[in-house]
């Protein structure tokens, strides 16, 4: 559920920081790139700021930008638990073996073009995300179909339940055929959503106008702009300033301030800024190098564990303690929280316990080493989400206390995947977000796959959750053996620990007050723009 809390706009920094920061959106624009041309008589846009770049146009890189932003749409969508719900399909049905699904496409729909949405424009736009990386390359699909104009067939080589969710994913988002070049490569991004391109400066810049065409509800809100913004500080004060109506991804330090700004009972309502809270299906956790000989031992996997103050973190860097994680998965995944589970703890002298019998012995400088071998930790972070180097800092000196040294070091997200393909990565602390596709099936066998994933595992495997995940992921079984395997997996991840759980996730976003409708997507597909409207028009 969304939340509000009100946050008064303090209107005496705003021509101060009017320059910088529109300084900072303009300087940073290169125009060489643009697609369309932006609206000149248009009333002010809503302004949304937020740290995720646009790093090209292929749906697999940034596709969730423009499903995010109701520019283009996929196959089928979800309800916020994942379960699927019409989208350009209006119906759908599988056959009784699972190997056959027959998608009846939505009859008005257009492309921001004028051209109708085709059966055989969604088979091209789904053929080229079966390429890899795109998650719709894992699904075993023998052919992408178009019997007629309005119905799609997908047959399989083998049932395969995720198929649903990987339809709802951005990377899988249908584009008109003159999005792509000769080539078959996305050279613009021609949607059939409510919203159309005006104009795309990859890579901060989108902004957009409703689309006349659109065979659903005329959108209150006419024109949006998107931009990027990497310094969480700066998207908090954009939208103090009041030249953002929506600002995601707020550190902690502007949170605390914005909160602590909404218990003056003095400040006049009317002029606050609101606070909207919604819990993801996201996990802060330190992946590991198993296979290094100081982790492949789950003892010190287990150790790095129980030396971990999740409590004292999540209150302290994210402002709730109940966002200490108790498990991987959070109960907003009701089907995968395990309640069965012994919670995580913070248990400083078990730790100490399971390093003796690891071998770790503690030396006069109060580090330990097993066989002369000083246990010397590295662990890569990143700030797209700006609580993670303040975390990994919390826990490089609560490691230290129990006799591990390790170095923070701060780069950028695509170091972590680098790190595991080259071997190089030891530990790495990113914020996992397991509905990546609705259905949290796809990510695990993703990420504990026997070869480990980018953000999952490293060095490590498990035959029974992996056995677990290829039955979940290939057949219809009943509901009390699909509890079953889903406990079994979150058991053996609980035990062995081949990625270490901290925190829950919470997204935060400031809202202007000039803006009304405003709800969060928990599975972080859209903005619902379509929802919202100016509440004094």
């Amino acid at each position: 559920m969304t939340t509000l809390s009100t946050v008064p706009k303090p209107l005496t920094r705003r021509r101060a920081l009017q320059a910088p920061v529109a300084a900072l959106a303009a300087g940073a624009l290169p125009a060489a790139w643009a697609q369309g041309t932006p609206p000149t008589s248009a009333p002010a846009p809503l302004q949304i700021v937020g740290p995720w770049e646009i790093s090209g146009l292929a749906p697999a890189s940034s596709g969730y930008v423009f499903t995010r932003l109701q520019v283009t749409e996929t196959l089928l969508d979800a309800a916020d638990d994942g379960q699927p719900r019409p989208a350009l399909a209006r119906l759908w049905r599988r056959s009784a073996d699972g190997l056959v699904w027959h998608f009846e496409l939505r009859p008005g729909a257009r492309f921001h073009d004028g051209t109708p949405v085709t059966a055989a424009a969604v088979v091209r736009s789904l053929q080229a995300a079966q390429v890899a990386p795109a998650l719709l390359s894992q699904a075993p699909i023998e052919s992408i179909t178009a019997p007629d104009e309005g119905t799609v067939l997908i047959r399989l080589q083998r049932p395969h339940t995720a198929l649903p969710a990987l339809l709802a994913h951005s990377s899988t988002m249908v584009l008109a055929p003159a999005s792509y070049g000769a080539d078959g490569k996305v050279r613009s991004i021609i949607g059939s959503g409510p919203y159309r391109i005006a104009l795309l400066v990859p890579p901060q810049q989108v902004e957009t106008v409703v689309f006349d065409a659109y065979d659903g509800p005329r959108p209150a809100i006419a024109a949006v702009r998107y931009l990027a913004a990497s310094r969480a500080e700066t998207r908090a004060l954009m939208a103090e300033s009041g030249q953002a109506d929506l600002a995601y991804g707020l550190d902690p330090a502007s949170l605390r301030r914005l909160q602590r700004h909404a218990q003056n009972p003095t400040l006049a309502r009317r002029t606050a800024v609101r606070i909207a809270s919604v819990t993801l299906p996201r996990t802060v956790i330190v992946k590991l190098n198993a296979g290094m000989p100081a982790l492949r031992d789950v003892r010190v996997r287990q150790a790095l564990s129980l030396a971990i103050d999740r409590a004292g973190i999540a209150l302290a860097l994210m402002g709730d303690e109940a966002l200490a994680a108790t498990q991987l998965l959070p109960p907003t995944l009701g089907a995968w929280h395990n309640p069965h589970l012994p919670p995580l703890q913070h248990a400083p002298e078990a730790a100490a316990r399971l390093l003796r019998a690891a071998g770790w012995q503690r030396h006069g400088d109060g580090l330990r080493d097993a066989g002369g071998q000083p246990l010397h930790l590295v662990i890569r972070t990143f700030v797209d989400r700006p609580e993670l180097p303040l975390i990994a800092t919390a826990l490089q000196e609560q490691w230290r206390l129990a006799g591990m040294a390790v170095k923070v070091s701060i780069g950028n997200s695509g170091d972590v995947p680098r790190g595991h393909r080259d071997g190089s990565l030891q530990l790495a602390l990113a914020a996992r977000n397991y509905a990546n596709v609705p259905d949290p099936t796809g990510t695990l066998a993703g990420d504990f796959a026997a070869q480990g994933g980018d953000w999952g595992a490293m060095g490590w495997h498990s035959d029974t959750v992996v056995q677990a995940l290829h039955e979940l992921t290939r057949t219809q079984t009943p509901p009390e053996r699909t509890r079953a395997l889903r406990q079994s997996i979150t058991h053996t991840l609980q035990t062995e620990l081949p990625v270490i759980p901290v925190a829950w996730y919470r997204q935060h976003v400031a809202v202007a007050p000039r803006l009304a409708g405003v709800t969060l997507d928990p599975l972080e597909r859209s903005y619902r723009l379509t929802g919202m409207e100016w509440t004094n028009p």
